[in-house]
């Protein structure tokens, strides 16, 4: 018996050891639910290093787009994904009940907030019952989407245990944090250690072995809560030291001190200092998210989060403070009033060079511009029109406009949110009335004028 099939056999002659060897052979078949930012590079990675890879999400469309050897990801080449199915390693399905074929389940589904800023496990919970009536003996299931430590134990493993099956004896549960960095040359999913905690030993050593087979090394955890705690920690790290430029920003700009030219003289000093650079706000499926799991959680325990919670003040009040800045630089600069103006953004997704805008601070930005009477339009060269969200459904099917001399000289205010490569800078700075800067992109492309102001 070889090839996948190895740990199809009968329930009495499943081990783990059987298990692990097989892992070791690249014999074993992946299941990865939830086919986007992540689920996506981490089949291709899988199925790169000899594994058969099984790929399952809802959307129809997708799955049929994946299928036919086409990228849903501008940063991910079709390429991959064809050479994956002529090479018989990878296939996309919505066909849930195909759920039993894998011998091990890595699920990368969304956690967001609710609107009141609380956890919507909901589709963690969704994903764990329809894996249940399917689930078999010997599976591993692996929860990689990030949540509040506990998460595993406390939701995933009721919900499979109510299949009859046991945890550390039926099956193996553990967790392994997501550590994606869309658009990120240096550090692909292969490229980055893989944090792993699993519930009991069994489940640690296979969790263990499997990752160990495709990423460059993997570090072992005592856990699935610690495992969680790690990745919450590594985004509050980010949203913290974010928070305090952002404050520095502000605090220097109205001493005239240029946060930018403070943070790059810093960051010479070899030790003790570690940069991190102010914005309009944070995006991204993480750092604006992830903290916020950890201060729910902690009300459970009655310890306060006031640091935390600061941080995440600070950055979610951005926004409003860049609009300030943009309404003020129309006033003065322009000479006319915010309402009725007209304002360009440069940049939908939330980082440069990628077209993910998922909690991406610019449709925040449009929301305020236009509460307070003005319009804007957007330019993003990767995300020509705005798709549904959950925040702002009303932005959907918006579409981005032209870049060219008469379509900036047309606003009465550039704002660049995101610092795409792509944008010309010195087009934009020659023919916009007013340039509002968050990302210092044009000081970064070498241009200067008097209409640029940083914000």
């Amino acid at each position: 018996m070889t090839g996948p099939q190895v740990l199809r056999r009968e329930e009495e002659r499943f081990s783990v050891a059987s298990a692990i060897a097989a892992f070791k052979a690249r014999q074993a078949k992946i299941g990865i639910i939830g086919l986007g930012y992540v689920g996506i590079p981490l089949a291709l990675t899988a199925a790169k290093a000899g594994f058969s890879v099984l790929g399952f999400d809802i959307d129809e469309p997708r799955v049929a787009q994946l299928n036919r050897g086409e990228s849903i990801i501008k940063h991910i080449s079709s390429a991959a994904i064809v050479e994956a199915i002529q090479e018989r390693r990878f296939e996309a399905t919505v066909a849930f009940e195909r759920l039993a074929e894998p011998d091990a389940i890595l699920i990368c589904v969304p956690t967001p907030l609710t609107r009141h800023r609380e956890p919507d496990l909901s589709f963690v919970e969704k994903t764990a019952r329809a894996i249940a009536p399917h689930l078999r003996r010997g599976q591993l299931i692996v929860l990689e989407s990030t949540t509040y430590p506990g998460t595993t134990d406390e939701v995933i493993k009721p919900i499979l245990e109510a299949s009859g099956l046991k945890s550390g004896e039926d099956f193996f549960l553990a967790f392994s944090p997501e550590r994606e960095d869309p658009g990120n040359a240096d550090f692909g999913t292969a490229a980055i250690p893989k944090v792993v905690g699993g519930d009991g030993v069994d489940a640690l050593a296979l969790a263990n072995t499997l990752y160990q087979q495709f990423v460059v090394r993997t570090v072992p955890v005592s856990s699935t809560a610690t495992a969680e705690a790690v990745k919450l920690t590594e985004n509050i790290f980010r949203s913290v030291n974010i928070a305090l430029v952002n404050e520095l920003k502000v605090v220097y700009a109205a001493m005239g001190i240029d946060i930018w030219e403070v943070i790059e003289a810093a960051k010479t000093k070899p030790f003790g200092f570690m940069p991190f650079y102010p914005g309009p706000g944070l995006g991204g499926h993480c750092i604006p998210i992830d903290p916020f799991y950890l201060t729910w959680k902690a009300r459970e325990y009655d310890v306060a989060t006031r640091f935390i919670e600061l941080a995440g003040e600070i950055n979610t009040r951005m926004p409003y403070h860049i609009v300030n800045q943009l309404a003020e630089a129309v006033d003065r600069r322009a000479g006319r009033a915010f309402a009725g103006s007209k304002i360009l953004l440069i940049g939908i997704a939330y980082k440069k060079n990628v077209d993910d805008m998922r909690e991406s601070p610019s449709l925040k930005l449009i929301e305020l511009i236009e509460n307070r009477g003005a319009h804007a339009d957007y330019y993003d060269p990767y995300i020509p029109v705005i798709p549904p969200t959950r925040e702002h459904a009303d932005l959907a099917g918006r579409r981005s406009v032209q870049f060219d001399a008469a379509t900036l000289s047309g606003y009465d205010a550039v704002l660049i949110a995101t610092d795409h490569d792509e944008v010309d800078y010195n087009l934009l700075v020659e023919h916009a009335k007013v340039v509002v800067d968050t990302r210092n992109a044009c000081a970064r492309a070498g241009v200067s004028a008097d209409r640029v102001m940083k914000a």
